[in-house]
């Protein structure tokens, strides 16, 4: 067993044949040219239909450089970099990267650089994004309501792709969450942390793995994982329209006293029997994103099972 690498660079990737070439060739580039410790690059294959499995072993098979990791089915992106982090044998710390290139691998200097100031955690922030204006907008709103309901301070356009300490990795690596939003995991654990800009760029090939429906259970899990507000507001929903029909009775009544004009009407009657309906199924609903979080915790299952690893470094179970 050699001397452990300084830096591990975690690759989670799910279908990405297309890209895997030049991803090796940027990624072969840092190696050599980095002026700092020593890097291993892990690539995590997450239940890929392509080659990508076959290509990352053969690459590890090659290079003392690579480990590869391929898990025994898809299980997502979150849990992917999960289980690069804890296969990961970098002993200062690791940077966490995409493999679809749209973030710079070439920035670990820069983050290296922040690190040995003292910063446990080093954050990529997207200054532009090359991507459909309706994409944007949903992101940059995203994270803005997310940051005003949550509990800690989310950093505003900063998604998975930084550079976190050995200690910040192995708490990652100790929290059981079902449910993951890292970037959240990384805000929350605290230490001292940093953000850089950057200009994000297209993908370099293929289609994004990221489908509406992912993103949206990304989006779902930070919201509830780091905001009670959700219950909040329905509450605060219910007050208020308790308080709005004590008021109509009110009225009602001392114009059924006092006054000839009753208020009437079928269509009247229907609208507040609807809005109500949908303010419960809304409380319904919310009040089931934190039981089905609950009910997948308490099952205990791993976040993921681990099928084939190829290391020079890595010397665990699987």
């Amino acid at each position: 067993m050699n001397d452990l690498p300084g830096i591990s660079v975690v690759v989670p990737l799910y279908n990405e044949e297309e890209v895997i070439s030049t991803l090796f060739d940027r990624l072969d580039a840092l190696i050599h040219s980095f002026a700092g410790p020593a890097i291993e690059i892990v690539l995590v294959n997450d239940g890929s239909s392509d080659r990508t499995a076959e290509l990352i072993l053969n690459k590890a098979s090659a290079d003392i450089n690579y480990t590869a990791v391929s898990l025994s089915r898809n299980f997502g992106h979150q849990n992917a970099v999960t289980a690069g982090i804890e296969i990961a044998s970098g002993t200062l710390g690791l940077m966490i990267i995409d493999g679809d290139l749209q973030d710079p691998p070439e920035l670990l200097t820069q983050f290296y650089q922040e690190f040995t100031k003292g910063y446990e955690v080093v954050y990529a922030i997207r200054e532009n994004r090359k991507e459909n204006i309706l994409k944007r907008m949903s992101y940059s709103l995203f994270y803005r309501i997310l940051n005003s309901v949550s509990k800690i301070d989310l950093p505003l356009d900063s998604g998975d792709f930084c550079f976190i300490g050995r200690r910040v990795a192995d708490q990652l690596i100790a929290m059981p969450e079902e449910s993951r939003y890292l970037r959240g995991l990384r805000a929350w654990i605290g230490f001292k942390q940093i953000g850089i800009t950057y200009s994000r760029e297209s993908r370099h090939a293929g289609e994004s793995k990221y489908t509406f429906s992912k993103l949206l259970k990304l989006a779902h899990d930070g919201l509830y994982n780091f905001s009670d507000v959700p219950l909040k507001l329905m509450t605060s929903v219910g007050t208020y329209g308790i308080l709005i029909s004590i008021a109509y009775f009110v009225y009602v009544l001392f114009a059924r006293l006092y006054t000839d004009q009753v208020p009437t009407g079928f269509t009247t009657l229907i609208m507040v029997v609807i809005f109500f309906g949908c303010v419960q199924l809304l409380s319904l609903g919310i009040i089931g994103q934190y039981i089905i979080r609950i009910f997948f915790q308490v099952k205990g299952r791993p976040l993921y099972i681990i099928d084939k690893v190829k290391s020079h470094y890595y010397n665990g179970k699987v």
